[in-house]
């Protein structure tokens, strides 16, 4: 039902996750552990969202740049674990290509607004006295704006090169979404210059946020250092110490995921690691940034206040 005749030999039509299959006796604490992650990213990041537009306190640029964070979580996790919860585990080849251009697109995306964070921190513990002139509300509508396109561009080259690509079997996918590798180690053609461009934009698109994103730490680091208060530095670090937890689990796992030797060990355990920066990282981040900041909580308090004054009923 999923092939159909291309040339001589028969074309796959549909792929089969075989996502965490393996382990079929966890299949409905796994459903339920999802639909929970699921509920809990998409109320905490929308919660960021509205307290970003909604409190005053919070116009500025590094909750702008949290609220596009925000957004991009929302509509990441909705790519992926709508459909590992929906079922049934097939897929067209069309919708998986579908899958693969907007999961990578928010990855993608993801990269240049931790970035832009990164130098927003940078410039405000670095160049305070330049801050506001430097960071102001254009240049972030510009970076946040160059962020999502960047990300746009570089997964459109891999797409369309990838609609090119032909599948005539095996057509199961170990994995729980459409990953590129996935996708091209099914491929009954040649993928030497898919591999090639996915190299090169790697390169040209996602060193440069990254590099961009260590050289900004190194130095906050290095400014932090030099202050000589020990309460001075504890609270100028509480400014960006947020965002590198989040940089690191991002990255990290990233770099676990597609740079460590494909071992057999290492194979079984990238779904595992997969689930840290496309499922985990969605969910934890307003906590990470809304539970360590005072401005986030006080804007917080406000709304539930101005919500049960609302729903009081009068005496």
């Amino acid at each position: 039902m999923g092939n159909r005749e291309w040339g001589n030999e028969t074309a796959v039509t549909q792929f089969i996750f075989l996502g965490f299959g393996n382990i079929p006796q966890l299949q409905i604490l796994l459903f339920l552990l999802f639909l929970i992650i699921y509920i809990v990213t998409m109320a905490g990041n929308i919660l960021i969202v509205v307290l970003v537009v909604a409190d005053q306190h919070l116009h500025t640029p590094m909750y702008f740049f949290l609220g596009n964070l925000s957004c991009l979580e929302i509509c990441y996790a909705s790519t992926i674990l709508p459909r590992m919860l929906a079922g049934p585990l097939t897929i067209s080849v069309s919708g998986c290509i579908a899958q693969f251009y907007f999961a990578s697109f928010f990855a993608a995306t993801e990269c240049y607004l931790l970035a832009v964070m990164s130098y927003d921190r940078y410039l405000a513990i670095c160049k305070p006295l330049h801050y506001a002139t430097l960071m102001n509300g254009r240049f972030c509508c510009q970076l946040a704006a160059g962020s999502w396109i960047n990300g746009c561009l570089a997964i459109a080259i891999i797409t369309c090169l990838m609609l090119q690509l032909h599948f005539c079997g095996p057509n199961e996918i170990d994995h729980f979404f459409c990953e590129s590798t996935q996708i091209i180690n099914l491929c009954c053609t040649d993928t030497y210059l898919i591999e090639l461009v996915i190299t090169i934009l790697v390169v040209l698109f996602t060193l440069p946020p990254f590099a961009l994103t260590v050289v900004s730490y190194v130095c906050i680091i290095s400014t932090i250092l030099t202050i000589p208060s020990t309460t001075g530095r504890q609270k100028t670090f509480s400014t960006c110490s947020s965002h590198l937890i989040v940089v690191t689990v991002f990255y990290g796992t990233l770099m676990i995921v597609y740079l460590l030797p494909k071992t057999n060990t290492l194979r079984d355990l990238n779904k595992v690691f997969s689930v840290f920066y496309t499922i985990l990282t969605p969910m934890t981040n307003p906590f990470i940034y809304s539970l360590r900041n005072k401005k986030v909580m006080e804007a917080l308090r406000k709304i539930v206040c101005k919500c049960a004054d609302f729903t009081r009923i009068p005496n």
